[in-house]
């Protein structure tokens, strides 16, 4: 069973390494195609476009590491923080009020929202699992992003997902009044 403190002392020795803390188990994540990380770097670039000067929150890449609280209780005691889960979704929105300041350390929370991009390698099931995970801890919208299908999945806890595509229209008032998406802008352009 590896703690947090392991993982960091992995990462110290590996700074290359991306890795995330998944039940004891450190899990090192492989480079994501050229395709998933492009998607990433444009849903964090038009999220952060419309974050920042509003002054809503933060938004981060696939780096930012969350130490997520523990669903369950060992013997009704907290289970010990060190063996808590550490995970990175693909980009995170967090809104101002729940973190005030930048640290320069992980974050003890659950984003807001969270991004899952499909990699080439990837496997559906175990994404829907992760989003459910952060939508059971706290978060408010978890989507997945399946770039094979050019489908963007909305998840929120107890309601059925919602899929998008094309020209339909992501809104997300509730996290980030007036802002909205056209699916069909998130993939990568065709240069000629």
């Amino acid at each position: 069973m590896f703690t947090i403190p392991d993982l960091e002392q992995l990462q110290a020795e590996h700074p290359e390494w991306q890795m995330e803390l998944v039940d004891g188990n450190i899990v090192v994540m492989g480079p994501s195609d050229y395709e998933s990380e492009e998607i990433g770097a444009e849903l964090v670039r038009l999220l952060g476009n419309w974050v920042r000067p509003q002054r809503l929150g933060r938004v981060t890449g696939s780096s930012a590491g969350f130490i997520l609280p523990t669903l369950e209780t060992e013997n009704g005691k907290e289970a010990d923080n060190e063996k808590r889960n550490l995970r990175a979704p693909d980009v995170s929105f967090v809104r101002a009020d729940r973190l005030k300041i930048s640290k320069r350390d992980f974050v003890e929370l659950v984003p807001d929202l969270m991004v899952e991009i499909k990699s080439k390698s990837d496997r559906i099931k175990p994404l829907v699992e992760k989003i459910q995970l952060f939508l059971q801890l706290g978060s408010t919208v978890g989507i997945l992003i399946d770039p094979d299908k050019l489908t963007l999945t909305v998840y929120r806890l107890n309601q059925e997902p919602i899929i998008l595509q094309d020209n339909d229209k992501l809104t997300l008032p509730d996290l980030l009044p007036g802002w909205e998406l056209i699916v069909s802008e998130i993939w990568p352009p065709v240069f000629e």
